[in-house]
């Protein structure tokens, strides 16, 4: 009898531990089709317009949308800008595909700012456009969140006001120049050496 209970206790301090290792399950993210798009965003650049890496700057702006109730953003704590693929730039790219699922989004991976939210004010941000940026078409998303951190709401140009980047390929005009000249320092110098050989082979 002392044994069976003995084998029942182990049994159960196994079952235990067994739980206590397992991974807990991953907690699913923010769904952006959940959210209300209650922050009304605009972004300086035209449709299509081509901004380049390292040179221009884009001027965002946001504000509560005038549609919404009083005190909507009662619980918005801060604002997260961000600049998203548009879908033309997200063809064939897994890596930049858009998901509903905010934890898995791919599409919005560039963080311009975050700033504190004020309440009944109209705000805006300069973002020069870094030089790390890929070449690729664009449009701004901004998020409102609360005091965890989680996204509340959120509002963007949308894919159909998009704008182009035009990318810094890491090839300069000057890299290039030096490169022509080593090229034809090399040709040069495999000539001259071509007739010393000539020279000492003919004496």
């Amino acid at each position: 009898m002392a044994r069976q209970q003995g084998a029942v206790v182990f049994s159960l301090l196994a079952a235990v531990l067994l739980c206590g290792c397992l991974p807990a399950p991953a907690a699913a993210g923010v769904h952006l089709s959940t959210l209300p798009k209650a922050l009304a965003v605009t972004a300086s650049p035209k449709p299509g317009q081509v901004l380049h890496a390292g040179v221009d700057t884009v001027t965002v702006t946001w504000s509560l949308n005038t549609t919404e109730p009083a005190g909507a953003d009662a619980a918005y704590k801060n604002v997260k800008v961000n600049l998203c693929y548009a879908p033309v730039s997200q063809k064939d790219r897994g890596w930049r595909k858009s998901e509903d699922d905010l934890s898995k989004d791919k599409a919005c991976q560039f963080k311009l700012t975050q700033q504190a939210y004020a309440a009944g004010a109209r705000r805006s941000f300069d973002y020069a456009v870094a030089k790390d940026i890929p070449s690729g078409t664009y449009y701004v998303r901004a998020y409102a969140l609360d005091a965890s951190g989680t996204q509340v709401a959120y509002g963007q140009t949308g894919p159909e006001a998009a704008f182009v980047v035009a990318g810094i390929t890491g090839i300069h005009a000057s890299i290039k120049v030096a490169a022509g000249v080593f090229s034809a320092f090399s040709v040069v110098a495999l000539a001259f050496f071509f007739v010393i050989e000539n020279r000492k082979k003919n004496k």
